[in-house]
């Protein structure tokens, strides 16, 4: 997709619009640490990025012996590989938050990516990242904004928190849907966690996990999706337990972008459904594009 044809997708205009009047909700996945083409004029150190799923799915499968108590599993099952190392009498959950922290943390830096998202002017970001890099990127952006943060809590049986008063560009509200590394009881990671996660998208709206201000304005605003891929099962999960909260009338466009989606989920998603319009672009491609489209000006690495 060159800038051109990107301009004139279906719904682009109308998302450019919206993320500029600020009234776009935006959420973000851990494929957006995902490191640029080679012929990008962008670069993103190995040392300075989180590992992607499968990669630290390989790292915590080599800790645990994974390969030789399950042979036929392929060591690349985040959550399946998670559940074996937290059950490893010599490990267990604290090990495993310790090596969350280390391979997500330890060194890391944000991305020009998680950079020009940081400058865009949304008020509610979603993140099922563990990671505080966009937390970081929001600080040390021109307008020095300061995230209200919130974190899901597996254990509360209460309503998520919400922030006190509006978001703004400034004060944006971010929810941090699986966890965060400095609450390490609300990690969501190993298969029994997302049940568990499943379970309380599922309950009364005195238990909801997610915050009303998230929801309310997934009633009246797109939805952009950044660092996610649809073949993922339980985003498509997490997105249809979303969407039980919201009437279908009230439901506003939702973009994903996404630079080779899977042909099945496409037609059932886009097509058919009509739930989703993919934007089929590499993120390093399209959110230097997004962020020219918004600002009127290029990003500076």
């Amino acid at each position: 997709m060159s800038s051109d044809t990107m301009a004139v997708s279906p719904g682009v205009p109308d998302l450019v619009t919206s993320i500029k009047e600020s009234k776009c909700v935006l959420f973000v996945g851990s494929a957006i640490h995902a490191p640029p083409p080679a012929d990008s004029k962008y670069t993103y150190a190995e040392e300075e990025r989180p590992p992607l799923g499968s990669g630290l799915a390989k790292m915590l499968a080599e800790e645990c012996g994974y390969r030789q108590k399950l042979p036929d599993d392929p060591p690349t099952d985040l959550q399946r590989v998670s559940l074996c190392f937290e059950t490893d009498p010599n490990l267990r959950r604290s090990a495993l938050v310790d090596r969350l922290d280390k391979y997500l943390r330890q060194g890391k830096k944000p991305s020009a990516a998680v950079r020009m998202l940081a400058s865009l002017p949304f008020t509610i970001i979603v993140t099922t990242n563990y990671d505080q890099l966009l937390e970081s990127a929001l600080i040390e952006s021109e307008k020095k904004k300061r995230p209200v943060v919130t974190v899901y809590n597996p254990t509360s049986g209460k309503r998520a928190d919400d922030p006190y008063n509006d978001p703004t560009i400034e004060r944006p509200l971010l929810f941090k849907m699986h966890g965060d590394l400095d609450h390490r009881e609300s990690i969501v990671i190993t298969d029994e966690d997302y049940i568990g996660f499943v379970q309380r998208m599922s309950e009364s709206r005195q238990s909801y996990p997610v915050p009303d201000t998230v929801l309310y304005h997934m009633t009246k605003w797109p939805i952009l999706f950044v660092g996610y891929s649809l073949r993922d099962y339980n985003l498509r999960l997490l997105f249809r337990t979303l969407r039980c909260q919201i009437d279908p009338v009230n439901m506003k466009p939702t973009y994903s972008v996404d630079r080779s989606p899977d042909p099945l989920i496409l037609k059932v998603w886009q097509d058919n459904k009509q739930w989703v319009t993919f934007l089929v672009e590499d993120l390093w491609t399209f959110l230097p594009w997004l962020f020219k489209a918004v600002h009127g000006r290029e990003f500076e690495p």
